[in-house]
């Protein structure tokens, strides 16, 4: 199947957005209860879920002054869209592996009596000639309605999850999201916003289509400079180049494949960027971002609070990125606890991050263990005015 074109509609900002939804996360957020059947003690639930590309992610929460308890996840690499980019269609086996695990997810809204709910898919079902035929079969054997998000939905949530982690004396700030069929970059210019309004300004935040409305009125002051939705993830771009044998081959086609594929977004062709870097902040969430941070760390098993937060500077990540370009590619996978199923898309993500970083350098990269589903608890939570301390 021939590559779509990067969807970049032209961009506005407008009030508060309707439902949103968030991302990955199996390890217990800081204060999250440990052990034995998680407890609501008789607070409002949400329940997130995002299915992916190449994973089904679920997040059962509560809200907790300015931010949520975990009380329940799920987390399953489903490889929905495995063979997609072949084929153009969601194969019968991979529509298997996704109902199964979706029956899951329905036992655990049902089970915890989670009534506030948004559930949604992304590009596998955007790109597959039968994506809203296996929307309406997940309905009918789950009872789960998954919201078909458009890219701009898909990068807004992204976005909101990493609020937490934007920088008080950043001025412009970029927010990558490596999926595994696509990866969303969206530019902020944050200069004009007081630092402990920006975190509010990010929330309400909304990427709409079209521009005609009056960015700085609807956000106060926070300016969206550009935004892109490659149709280029870890599975996709991997499928695309998985004839090549050689890894370092296959790491440069991958590298200039992608950077193709973002020409059109305006901070890469702006020859005026170098400018702002010593007020620039990029944030990068995704697996390969966090699998990057814990290679770093030396970590044998992932532990999510100390990787979520981190800075990771560029040449650290092209240290691991290096390693993991060596003949111990495998080994070094396996010792972060890593299938070997998913060793080729750890190789994928790192292309894609590498690229970025050639292309704006930055001195710091700040690691976010979150993403969509993070995003649609904490728009749930804020429209609820849930969020005790959400300033």
């Amino acid at each position: 199947m021939k590559g779509s074109p990067p969807y970049r509609p032209e961009l506005a900002l407008t009030g508060v957005a309707p439902q949103m939804r968030p991302q990955r996360n199996t390890s217990p957020r800081k204060g999250a209860p440990r052990g034995g059947r998680p407890q609501s003690g008789g607070r409002k639930l949400y329940a997130a879920l995002d299915l992916g590309t190449n994973s089904c992610r679920m997040l059962i929460a509560a809200p907790h002054e300015g931010s949520f308890q975990i009380v329940d996840a799920f987390s399953k690499s489903v490889k929905l869209g495995k063979d997609l980019e072949r084929s153009g269609a969601l194969s019968d086996a991979a529509i298997g592996r996704t109902l199964s695990a979706l029956q899951v997810c329905a036992s655990k809204i049902r089970r915890h009596n989670v009534k506030r709910v948004r559930l949604v898919a992304t590009e596998a079902c955007r790109r597959a000639r039968n994506g809203d035929a296996f929307l309406r079969q997940v309905t009918r054997q789950t009872g789960l309605k998954l919201d078909l998000i458009d890219p701009a939905e898909e990068a807004r949530l992204a976005v909101i999850s990493c609020a937490p982690l934007v920088d008080p004396d950043a001025a412009q700030v970029l927010v990558i999201d490596i999926g595994g069929g696509s990866t969303e970059l969206v530019w902020l210019d944050i200069g004009e916003v007081a630092p402990e309004e920006r975190r509010r300004a990010i929330m309400k935040m909304r990427l709409a289509r079209r521009r005609g409305t009056d960015p700085e009125a609807a956000s106060g002051g926070l300016k969206v400079v550009d935004w892109i939705s490659v149709p280029l993830g870890v599975a996709t771009l991997h499928e695309r180049f998985a004839d090549v044998v050689d890894n370092r081959s296959r790491f440069a086609l991958m590298s200039w494949y992608f950077e193709e594929q973002m020409a059109e977004f305006t901070p890469y062709m702006d020859a005026e960027l170098p400018d702002y870097l010593s007020s620039f902040q990029m944030i990068g969430t995704s697996g390969t971002v966090t699998t990057v941070g814990a290679a770093h760390l030396g970590l044998t098993r992932y532990d999510r609070t100390v990787v979520d937060g981190m800075r990771l500077s560029g040449d650290e990540i092209n240290a691991v990125i290096d390693g993991f370009l060596g003949s111990e590619f495998h080994g070094k996978i396996g010792q972060l606890g890593i299938g070997l199923d998913r060793a080729d898309l750890v190789l994928s993500g790192a292309a894609i991050l590498q690229t970025l970083l050639r292309v704006w350098p930055t001195d710091q990269l700040r690691v976010a263990d979150r993403g969509l589903r993070e995003g649609m608890l904490y728009a749930m939570m804020s429209a609820d005015g849930v969020l005790k301390k959400d300033g």
